[in-house]
C-alpha cells in the first residue's frame, strides 16, 4: 500500500512547465527511474516500479534538505521506503543544494 502524500506545488521548478515547450517532449517514466518532487520544504527522490495513467508510483530513495544538501532518513510523515504515488504535475526539477552527506545522527531527526 502506498503512503498518501501532499506534495508541494513545484511552481517554477515543474518538470512539466520545462517540457512543454520542448517539441521532443518527455517520455514517460519508466522502473528504475529517479524522480524528484518538493515535500514539506525538501527534495525527495523517488525510484519508480511503475506508472499508471499519469502517476508514477514507487519508493522513497532520498530525503534531502535544500539548505544544505543534508540526507535525512524521514521527514514529516514520509521516511526512506515508503511507498508513494507521484503525479507528473508535481515533479519538480531538483534545486542546487549545498553539499550533501548523509545523516549519520539520530534516526528519527528531522529538519
Amino acid at each position: 500500500m502506498h503512503k498518501h502524500v501532499e506534495w508541494d506545488d513545484p511552481g517554477a521548478d515543474s518538470v512539466m512547465r520545462h517540457f512543454e515547450k520542448d517539441p521532443m517532449g518527455h517520455s514517460a517514466p519508466g522502473p528504475g527511474d529517479i524522480l524528484s518532487a518538493r515535500y514539506q520544504g525538501a527534495v525527495v527522490r523517488v525510484k519508480v516500479e511503475a506508472y499508471v495513467e499519469g502517476t508514477s508510483i514507487g519508493e522513497v530513495a532520498a530525503i534531502i534538505a535544500v539548505n544544505n544538501g543534508r540526507r535525512l532518513k524521514s521527514h514529516g510523515k514520509l521516511a526512506l521506503g515508503d511507498t508513494v504515488r507521484l503525479p507528473d504535475d508535481s515533479r519538480a526539477l531538483e534545486p542546487r543544494v549545498g553539499e550533501a552527506r548523509d545523516d549519520d545522527e539520530d534516526d528519527d531527526e528531522q529538519r
